[in-house]
């Protein structure tokens, strides 16, 4: 990977004091998804919000009503298979709800770490184009793996 953050990360909101990572952690965790999901060398943005700017991003561009943990927003055309070769290629923008990321980590059980490892690696398997399915999920499940290995999170 290369020695610039392969990450963008915009705070538009507080931090759950839960909130797992540092920014140089959290970049840092982003560059290893990217490498264990095979995107290395891309880039993307990452923008930090609250319940109430995630629900109104759900509404204004999918249709719907309340807040969600994680959307994404390509970059390419979804039409197109081919992702950006590029050293450096932009895949596009993730918006991550810091208070649902709290609250589904207490619903589901998972650590802080592994939760955000799972809904960034969902996300960003979405920039890359993939839709839900089961390869999308055993790929998840491999880099949220590896987040917690790399990271410090291993059980």
């Amino acid at each position: 990977m290369s020695l610039a953050s392969p990450v963008t990360v915009v705070r538009e909101t507080r931090l759950d004091p839960r909130f797992p990572l540092s920014g140089g952690e959290l970049r840092a965790l982003c560059g290893t998804l990217l490498d264990a999901l095979g995107l290395d060398g891309r880039t993307f943005s990452l923008k930090l919000v609250d319940d109430r700017e995630i629900a109104r991003l759900n509404r204004e561009f999918l249709g719907c009503t309340g807040p969600t943990n994680i959307l994404s927003f390509p970059a390419h055309d979804p039409d197109d298979p081919e992702l950006p070769g590029d050293e450096g290629a932009f895949l596009g923008e993730l918006a991550l709800s810091v208070d649902t990321l709290a609250r589904e980590t207490d619903l589901y059980g998972q650590t802080p770490l592994e939760h955000l490892a799972r809904l960034l690696a969902h996300g960003l398997l979405h920039l890359a184009g993939f839709d839900h399915g089961e390869i999308m999920f055993n790929m998840t499940d491999a880099a949220v793996d590896r987040a917690l290995l790399e990271h410090g999170g291993a059980a």
